[in-house]
């Protein structure tokens, strides 16, 4: 098995915003942010391997107790990726946007076009915790083995009262790859895990939507779907998809060591819109009605805030807004 392992931190004493932390090793590797550094030109290598390409299905496993709503969240979210005529979104700036710029890394792989094309798969329901509440890298790999093992990205969502290995210490979430079989036939499939932090540590990985524990403390923004917890599993699973098209079996686009990569969302910790800083998130969008910050459009009339990824043609953090 392999695996990736992200903290979305933004906010720390040290001018370093992002950690990230090998699952293997279990030690802790500092990175520095790139923003507007011009010296850092093709800073995420090509090693040569896949990308995610085809029909790929975003299968969803809940894991504990969630409401519809707070579901709904993240399946609007899914299909907000892809603007199909069906689900199509007409304000601007628009999560399909915001994902479309990944395009530019196929590119570079020397392919023409982003032949991708994500959809919203099957959602498997284990509201009986049926591993326990306090779960292990083990078992992640386990809950994700219960989506679909082809053309697929399997997404693990642990609820607020689920304890996971290095959750709130060292990562927000994570994504790697687990190896299947089919008949004779072997092959890999792409997974992630992203855990709810309201109950256990908001400061961590639901900033800016709460204060930080860490670094200047300015005011918290407001959700733009009222729910701190589930508004920061969608900032850290929009990392984490990014990461995993473009890197989803540990030799496509990144720098540094293959266990603890920097990768096309990592490389951009605490940026979310232009201005941004240590403890400031950037010049964002607000909902007139509920004050909330955003700076993406999905489908149903959804808001969500989506972060900066790693533009390589500019070798700068790319933002919507």
């Amino acid at each position: 098995m392999a695996s990736t392992t992200q903290k979305f931190l933004p906010i720390l004493v040290i001018f370093s915003l992002l950690h990230i932390i090998s699952a293997a090793r279990n030690t802790l590797h500092e990175q520095q942010p790139i923003v507007d550094d011009p010296s850092n030109t093709m800073l995420l290598q090509y090693h040569r391997g896949p990308l995610l390409s085809g029909k790929i299905s975003v299968n969803l496993i809940w894991y504990g107790k969630f409401t519809p709503s707070q579901k709904a969240i993240v399946s609007d979210f899914i299909t907000s990726l892809s603007s199909t005529k069906n689900h199509k979104t007409s304000n601007n700036p628009s999560v399909a946007t915001w994902w479309n710029s990944i395009g530019k890394y196929y590119h570079l792989a020397n392919k023409k076009t982003s032949s991708l094309s994500l959809t919203l798969g099957k959602q498997i329901n284990d509201e009986s915790y049926s591993l326990g509440k306090s779960l292990t890298n083990k078992h992640l790999t386990e809950l994700a083995s219960k989506g679909a093992q082809s053309n697929a990205v399997n997404v693990v969502l642990t609820s607020s009262d689920v304890a996971v290995a290095g959750f709130c210490s060292s990562r927000c979430g994570t994504h790697g790859s687990a190896s299947s079989k089919m008949g004779r036939k072997h092959s890999k499939f792409a997974y992630i895990w992203v855990g709810n932090s309201e109950a256990q540590c908001p400061g961590h990985c639901a900033w800016p939507f709460h204060q930080p524990i860490y670094g200047p403390q300015s005011s918290p923004l407001i959700a733009p779907n009222n729910d701190v917890g589930l508004d920061g599993m969608i900032i850290n699973l929009a990392s984490l998809m990014a990461a995993t098209v473009t890197n989803p079996f540990g030799n496509g686009f990144y720098q540094g060591p293959k266990e603890a990569p920097l990768e096309v969302a990592s490389a951009c910790p605490g940026v979310y819109g232009k201005g941004a800083y240590p403890g400031y998130a950037g010049n964002l969008l607000m909902d007139k009605t509920s004050g909330a910050s955003y700076n993406a459009n999905g489908v149903n009339g959804r808001k969500y805030l989506l972060p900066a990824l790693y533009d390589p043609s500019t070798s700068t953090c790319s933002t919507l807004v």
